[in-house]
């Protein structure tokens, strides 16, 4: 018993051994550690508050804000919709003021479509690579049209690279497809009509309920009659 008693009084003696240990580092840094603590509830306290009071109205003064431009760019009144109508703002100002919000993002992609679609291509590349979504369409769509832009740059090596992104990014019959063959028609620029042979058969067996795979047969017997004879 004595042997039992002496291993209990030990575990005690080594608990209280650590409490003090415990308590001189507690007097010893405890002004480092109120500081410590203040840091960390200001920080919280912050974050918080900025999602209260700052980004949550910003985000709502963002979608009335981008409202009108919208409206210009769906009557392809692609000038007022990048620069505004000396009432509204245009893509271009709504990026620069609220490109931090959900709006300010997508006024990236409104913007990056309208600089293609005005011959601007460079600054439609950096305005639809800065651009980001998870959205099943738009999120494939960005990356392809970015594709177009480097093919209107001459670039077709990188319009390849964006196009073969862009069908993998989302797999659904809609935009895969359509960058697949966008992919193949780079390719036999390229006269690389193996690898154009090999996205357009993609489109014929993963993606044969698609608008591309009605006429996919005409594109490979194409491509295989520019390759001539093995």
């Amino acid at each position: 018993m004595a042997k039992k008693t002496d291993k209990t009084e030990d575990r005690i003696a080594s608990v209280e051994i650590a409490l003090d240990r415990g308590e001189q580092f507690f007097e010893k840094n405890k002004n480092l550690l109120f500081y410590i603590l203040l840091g960390i509830l200001v920080i919280v306290g912050g974050y918080f508050g900025y999602k209260k009071f700052i980004k949550g109205p910003k985000e709502l003064e963002a979608q009335a804000k981008i409202f009108f431009a919208e409206q210009y760019f769906e009557k392809d009144s692609l000038k007022l919709a990048m620069n505004g109508d000396g009432t509204n703002l245009g893509f271009i100002q709504i990026v620069n003021d609220y490109g931090s919000t959900k709006s300010g993002n997508l006024a990236k992609y409104y913007l990056g479509i309208c600089y293609l679609k005005t011959g601007d291509f460079q600054n439609a590349i950096n305005n639809l690579e800065d651009f980001s979504s998870d959205d099943q369409i738009i999120g494939p769509m960005a990356i392809g049209a970015t594709g177009d832009a480097y093919m209107e740059l001459g670039q077709t090596d990188k319009a390849i690279e964006y196009y073969l992104k862009a069908a993998k990014e989302k797999k659904n019959d809609f935009t895969a497809p359509m960058f697949l063959q966008k992919a193949g028609w780079a390719y036999e620029i390229l006269k690389q009509y193996d690898k154009a042979i090999e996205v357009y058969t993609k489109i014929q067996k993963e993606h044969y309920k698609s608008y591309e795979a009605r006429d996919i047969e005409k594109y490979i017997a194409r491509a295989k009659g520019l390759m001539g004879p093995k």
